[in-house]
């Protein structure tokens, strides 16, 4: 299929008419995102993704070829991909044609095709590249990335880990489908988003081949590789992948957890509208990073350094609450990271709440009254973060889901529940910004709530009064 696309991009570049050289200028080496501007490129809009990926654990050696369909949504002379410095990129070709590249010393790679893309052009780019992964670290000293394992890797990439293993777009707004075909040594499962279409074993490796058919941000993707027991099963018409390293402290509480997946999908769907993906599941591993991550339709759970060895049930609810928001409904810009996180724990409560459990009233008292005015908790509003570094601090989970409850009970049960669903209805598949959010509240509740959001997202200090 690539080969026919490829053909019929370079046919079509013979016969357009040139445009003057002067009219091509190079995309932009980043998106201007608060927290991290370079992430991301200018210029062209990723449609799909293609990577077949060759890793050897051993030697910690990756070698990969990426296929890259996307459409120039300026006229360009070059363009950049996010890549990390510690690949060396051997080849790229650009509509089936040698390009130029250069790979800077962070991760920029800039390719020059040896003719300019014109503005609305689809073109297809191929990169070759090898090397040794190393984990990505964030400005919370935290790790992502291709994070070696001692059977494998854990591959999580919230924010900016997605260049430690592939050439991307790597920004949250330009969202685009997938399909992978990973190649490891025979015993090894090899797990990536979406639906699994194939694995073949030949010459002591096996090939495992997944496809994501719906739009999918980068930092969302995962290729994680080890010693599970895979197992497939469904929730109702929808094919459920949960994976368990037989290795982790308690992987028959691990399996007990993962098998509440179908019944929190189905709670989801009637609250806030249709799973928006063709597949589900989860992975538990000794990933070595200390946290979950919700990559889209696997969510990753690092249960290393858990007392249990199995992931939390409030975890396992947690990361498939964010399929439906920062998933499907995904950030704009990441100091907005509250529209994921304080989403996914108020979900927490809330299904609580209707399993029998406290009432999110009553988690949201608790939140409130377990800290103090004085608390440095509420010196970062959950939209007003300072930087990166306190990007997955307490106050966008914690006082994000906070700011919902609070939302729930000003404009009363019917127009708050009305209110989610039809945020997840308006911006499935696409990015939201806190700004749209509180438009939304206010088109649905009909209140004026300029002065609640104010207090809950913007404004320092503990809030008294809303």
């Amino acid at each position: 299929m690539i080969r026919y696309v490829l053909a019929a991009v370079t046919a079509a570049l013979v016969l357009a008419a040139p445009a003057a050289a002067s009219d091509f200028e190079p995309g932009a080496p980043g998106l201007g995102d608060p927290f991290f501007p370079l992430a991301g490129n200018g210029g062209y809009d990723v449609k799909h993704y293609a990577l077949d990926l060759d890793y050897e654990r051993a030697s910690n050696q990756l070698d990969g070829r990426a296929t890259i369909r996307a459409k120039a949504t300026q006229s360009l002379s070059s363009f950049n991909l996010d890549l990390r410095a510690f690949y060396d990129v051997s080849d790229v070709e650009v509509n089936g044609r040698d390009a130029a590249h250069e790979h800077d010393g962070g991760q920029e790679l800039t390719v020059t095709p040896r003719r300019g893309l014109r503005r609305s052009q689809a073109f297809v780019v191929v990169v070759e590249y090898s090397g040794q992964p190393e984990p990505v670290v964030d400005p919370d000293d935290s790790l992502e990335g291709w994070v070696p394992t001692d059977d494998g890797a854990f591959v999580v990439n919230e924010p900016q880990g997605s260049p430690g293993w592939y050439p991307a777009n790597d920004n949250p707004r330009d969202k685009a489908t997938y399909s992978f075909r990973i190649t490891v040594p025979e015993g090894i499962t090899a797990i990536a988003n979406g639906r699994l279409l194939s694995k073949r074993t030949r010459g002591g490796e096996t090939t495992w081949h997944w496809f994501e058919d719906s739009p999918m941000a980068p930092y969302l993707a995962t290729a994680t590789n080890g010693v599970f027991e895979l197992r497939i099963s469904k929730a109702g018409k929808l094919p459920l992948y949960q994976a368990v390293d037989p290795k982790v402290g308690n992987p028959a509480l691990s399996w007990e957890r993962l098998s509440a997946e179908a019944d929190i999908i189905e709670f989801f769907t009637g609250l806030y509208g249709r799973y928006p993906f063709s597949s589900g599941g989860g992975v538990v591993d000794n990933g070595g990073v200390g946290y979950a991550l919700e990559s889209q339709t696997k969510s990753m759970y690092d249960v290393m350094f858990s007392s249990s060895g199995a992931p939390s049930a409030s975890t396992v609810v947690h990361e498939v609450s964010h399929q439906w928001f920062g998933n499907a409904v995904t950030l704009a810009v990441w100091p907005d990271i509250w529209l994921n996180e304080g989403f996914a724990r108020f979900s927490e409560w809330i299904y609580n709440e209707k399993h029998g459990g406290i009432s999110a009233q009553q988690a949201f008292l608790n939140a409130y009254n377990a800290r103090p005015a004085t608390s440095s908790f509420w010196n970062n509003p959950p939209a007003a973060l300072p930087g990166p570094e306190v990007l997955f601090s307490s106050p966008p989970y914690d006082r994000g889901g906070m700011t919902l409850q609070a939302l729930r009970v000003k404009i009363g049960d019917d127009a708050f529940f009305r209110l989610l669903r039809s945020w997840y209805a308006a911006y499935r598949y696409g990015n939201a910004t806190t700004a749209d959010f509180i438009a939304l509240a206010e088109s649905v509740s009909g209140q004026q709530l300029d002065a609640f959001f104010h207090v809950w997202l913007y404004q320092p200090g503990k809030p008294t009064t809303w």
